[in-house]
């Protein structure tokens, strides 16, 4: 059984440890990949923190890429060498959210065990990939091949942060050109949702943050205009610069203030799309009759709804064409050795995304 270093969360809140663990070989339709980068994305510090829960000690990691170097019994469209992206979503194609055309919100059990502590211990393959470790194992409908022009930090962001940004405009909220958006949160999936609005043909992209410096960022993105969730009732800001309310408000933070403000934002008819994951536990509240009143909606939307067989390969060569920036959004790279400052860069929240590269 190979061995290979990792990060491992031992405690909740305490800074991951760099250890030498084993890596079991790839069963029935799964996939080795030995891994260029992995982006670390603020649902890692979460869990990591301990703000969900879960299962102790864990290898976190979900926005990752690389090559593949080993195949299991049945796997196709994957062949050794072939440089992918590996997400956490995990499908089996065959339960009613699968067959349905939503893979992310599979409703079977496919979870897998490929690590294990130098002692034997089993360790927790979070987020079904365990990607702040040097190989992954992982079920073949959790990568996409990509292209050979695509650099793999670049490659590793599209596991997660812009898929689910990009995606929560194009997928859940199914966007028309024309429309008018408000995304409150500049950061790293905000960013995405921002690129998303643009692509689909937004009329008015309206940023919200807490942060000018962000605002200015969002800008750069593809935002029309800004609005500092500090002022008071920035909502009427917003709808001054859109003449309007907004067709679809995007929360991309997991802060309970922005949830309670969202609706505020809307016409007539829109929807809030729910992206931001707050910590469990936390609650907001409504004045449903006004919603009732108004025609106005809210959804969920985990991963941006993506089918990544189609959609990945749609966004690398929109990065291609130089119509979705990737490469704008790299704040830092980091070795392995240094994930806890990575970590601790990106909780400053002036990182757009620190990626962790291995040689």
């Amino acid at each position: 059984m190979p061995q290979i270093k990792a990060a491992v969360c031992r405690q909740f809140g305490a800074p991951l440890s760099i250890e030498t663990i084993n890596l079991a070989a790839p069963e029935m339709g799964e996939v080795e990949v030995t891994l260029k980068a992995c982006a670390i994305c603020h649902s890692d510090i979460s869990y990591i923190d301990g703000a969900w829960g879960g299962t102790l000690p864990a290898v976190y990691g979900h926005e990752a890429a690389g090559h593949v170097t080993a195949i299991g019994n049945g796997v196709r469209g994957v062949a050794v060498g072939d440089p992918v992206v590996v997400t956490l979503i995990r499908s089996c194609g065959t339960c009613p959210s699968c067959a349905g055309g939503k893979p992310v919100a599979c409703e079977s059990d496919m979870a897998s065990g490929p690590l294990t502590g130098e002692n034997g211990e089993a360790l927790e393959q979070a987020m079904n990939t365990g990607g702040f470790a040097e190989k992954v194992v992982v079920d073949q409908s959790q990568v996409v091949k990509l292209s050979d022009g695509i650099a793999m930090d670049v490659a590793s962001l599209l596991a997660c942060g812009v898929i689910t940004g990009v995606g929560a405009v194009v997928n859940a909220a199914a966007l028309r050109a024309g429309q008018d958006v408000v995304v409150i949160g500049a950061g790293g999936v905000g960013l995405n949702a921002i690129q998303g609005a643009r692509i689909a043909g937004a009329r008015r992209i309206i940023a919200v943050d807490m942060s000018e410096e962000k605002l200015a960022i969002a800008r750069e993105f593809g935002a029309t205009d800004g609005v500092l969730a500090t002022e008071d009732k920035p909502w009427r800001l917003a709808k001054t610069a859109m003449g309007r309310g907004a067709d679809a408000v995007f929360v991309t933070v997991g802060a309970i203030p922005a949830y309670d403000t969202a609706p505020q934002y809307l016409a007539n008819g829109g929807k809030v799309i729910m992206v931001g994951m707050p910590h469990s536990g936390a609650m907001s509240s409504y004045e449903p009759v006004m919603l009732a009143a108004t025609g106005q909606g809210m959804i969920g939307s985990k991963m941006g709804d993506v089918v990544i067989a189609r959609d990945i390969p749609w966004m690398v060569d929109l990065y291609a064409q130089g119509r979705l920036k990737l490469d704008e959004l790299i704040s830092g790279r980091w070795p392995l050795e240094q994930i806890n400052e990575a970590i601790a860069d990106t909780k400053t929240g002036s990182a757009k995304r620190n990626v962790i590269v291995f040689d």
